[in-house]
């Protein structure tokens, strides 16, 4: 990956995530969602948006849908933002290393904790 196109990947992170924070206003965007990464493709025609929803699974569902139902007003609101000679086409894909990382977490806590009491 070259320096460009990991600047334009943060740059898009930071502004989809102030469109989806501020400009959004979808009743079915629920739990609390993160943009995590941007992976823009080398020709800038596509970009991969890497969101986390903390929530339960009807959350996270419905939020993928209004994220995918917004994503022509996002790319629209990036055109307008941006210098970029192209706005890329969106993708929303779930990312669950968040929620991953806090299940691995807890294991070690319980994990820990047996030890300690058969120890005891």
């Amino acid at each position: 990956m070259t320096r460009r196109t990991e600047r334009i990947n943060d740059l898009l992170r930071e502004e989809i995530a102030e469109l989806v924070r501020r400009e959004v206003k979808d009743p079915r965007i629920g739990g609390l969602v993160s943009i995590l990464e941007v992976q823009v493709s080398p020709d800038l025609r596509n970009a991969k948006v890497y969101v986390s929803v903390l929530g339960t699974q009807e959350e996270e569902a419905s939020t993928f849908v209004a994220l995918d139902a917004a994503a022509h007003f996002i790319q629209r609101e990036l055109g307008k933002r941006l210098t970029i000679r192209r706005t890329p086409e969106l993708t929303f894909v779930a990312d669950r290393t968040i929620e991953e990382g806090t299940r691995i977490g807890n294991l070690l806590d319980e994990a820990l904790e047996n030890d300690s009491a058969s120890t005891s």
